[in-house]
């Protein structure tokens, strides 16, 4: 079983998701988010990372996923974004955890169907795929969505002996 740190970053609220999978199921260990309350930037970052770093010492995950930055209408909300994510990501590389990284469209797709799925259907299939006995929180969701994806795009490429990569949306 291989366990997979999923986050969903952002500067107020960071939603993580821990799993442990096998590459064919996937079990659920905990979720929650990290919420930060500071005024200041270097303030915040230090929230986000300490709070990373100690979720990591807790369950010794050997992997992690986080969301892609991307860039929408406000330049100034994606640096923050930007910022959260590198205090998450230097967090568990100091840990010698590997790091992949998914955008919003991979991580929906990959657990609803669609990349244009809304957050409550995010929810509802991460309590499905899950077993969860209640609807988890929104960023929570989101974070094992990311752990989910990777679980499943790691899967599907590690039972496919010779495959180098994907160019243009194909393997090859």
């Amino acid at each position: 079983m291989i366990r997979i740190l999923g986050i969903d970053p952002g500067s107020r609220i960071t939603g993580f998701g821990i799993i442990e999978t096998d590459g064919r199921r996937s079990r659920y260990l905990d979720s929650g988010c990290v919420r930060v309350e500071a005024d200041q930037l270097a303030e915040k970052l230090r929230i986000i990372f300490d709070s990373i770093h100690q979720i990591v010492q807790q369950y010794e995950p050997r992997q992690m996923a986080i969301e892609k930055v991307f860039m929408h209408r406000n330049a100034d909300s994606a640096l923050k974004l930007g910022q959260a994510r590198g205090a998450a990501i230097c967090a568990v590389s100091t840990c010698g955890i590997e790091v992949s990284e998914y955008t919003p469209r991979e991580i929906k797709q990959a657990i609803v169907g669609t990349g244009a799925a809304g957050k409550e259907q995010v929810q509802h299939m991460i309590q499905s795929l899950l077993a969860l006995n209640a609807t988890p929180q929104a960023d929570a969701a989101d974070a094992l969505a990311v752990a989910l994806c990777h679980a499943h795009t790691a899967a599907g490429l590690g039972f496919m002996t010779g495959v180098q990569g994907k160019r243009r949306g194909r393997l090859v």
